[in-house]
């Protein structure tokens, strides 16, 4: 189910130091498999590496219940929550995460920014994982370098000044307007969007968990998920087709691209109806 981001790093890991990556299965609805998730974790798991939502489906995954089972055999776990955090409140005491990782751009921030939470235990028994400025507290030639606290001793160099001050303000305003407003309002959209497109002919919605974030993902019989996207575009509506950087998920699912519609704050019930007007038209022309 995850992004090639939380496939590629540990791929290169497992060719660098032979360490094994083992896959949770996936349903037929999109929905992760815990039963056999429970049965791959062992005494050999180190980390256990999941998204909070998926960016392909829109599935929320009960990422505190399988940092649970992760921490009962002695493992970590390291969410990717870049999904997640534009639809709902995160709280990763609450989660009980080792690790939890957001991007600023899906937050309504600039690009080229993120974060990253880490225990304070392990972040202070990890070295820098690169050197520069402003992550010490003392160098010299004769005794070497002492590094800064936690978290300064990871932030070498000149910061994202710029970007931190922008990504505080996207959080702050999403704080303002209150995230359960936000999340309300998305899942009316993606109910009414759900609805609508159910009444399509040959369409396949593909991930159908019960508990998904504003995420719609489609194939219709007939018409290729690129054509449609050029079409439609031309209408004015924009969509995402493609595999979405999540090629193993839709291998698994048998299709190579999907549609993918993504609804947010900002859209409204008279965009999703022009969309599958527009979807309409152009699947007639395919047809």
């Amino acid at each position: 189910m995850e992004h090639h981001s939380n496939i590629v790093p540990w791929q290169l890991l497992a060719q660098a130091l032979g360490i094994v990556v083992r896959v949770i299965p996936v349903d037929e609805r999109g929905v992760l498999d815990l039963a056999a998730y429970r049965d791959l974790l062992g005494e050999r798991t180190r980390l256990v590496c999941v998204n909070h939502v998926s960016n392909a489906l829109g599935t929320v995954n009960p990422v505190a219940e399988m940092a649970r089972d992760a921490h009962a055999h002695g493992a970590l776990i390291l969410v990717d929550g870049a999904q997640a955090l534009p639809h709902q409140r995160v709280d990763v005491q609450a989660l009980d995460v080792d690790f939890y990782a957001f991007s600023g751009h899906k937050v309504y921030g600039p690009m080229g920014i993120g974060a990253l939470y880490a225990r304070a235990s392990l972040l202070e028994a990890m070295p820098p994982w690169q050197g520069g400025g402003e992550m010490i507290s003392r160098v010299s030639f004769d005794r070497g370098t002492e590094f800064a606290a936690i978290p300064h001793r990871f932030e070498a160099g000149t910061p994202a000044v710029p970007e931190a001050i922008a990504l505080g303000a996207a959080l702050d305003w999403i704080d303002g307007v209150g995230i359960e407003r936000l999340a309300a309002w998305e899942q009316w959209l993606l109910a009414h969007a759900t609805q609508k497109l159910e009444g399509i002919d040959g369409l396949r919605i593909i991930g159908t968990a019960p508990d998904k974030a504003s995420v719609i993902s489609f194939v219709v019989d007939g018409a290729h998920a690129q054509d449609i996207g050029l079409l439609i575009d031309q209408l004015g509506v924009a969509i995402r087709t493609g595999h979405h950087c999540a090629q193993p998920l839709l291998q698994h699912f048998g299709v190579e691209a999907t549609c993918r519609a993504s609804l947010a704050v900002y859209n409204t019930p008279e965009e999703v109806d022009a969309f599958v007007e527009a979807l309409q038209r152009v699947l007639g022309m395919l047809r």
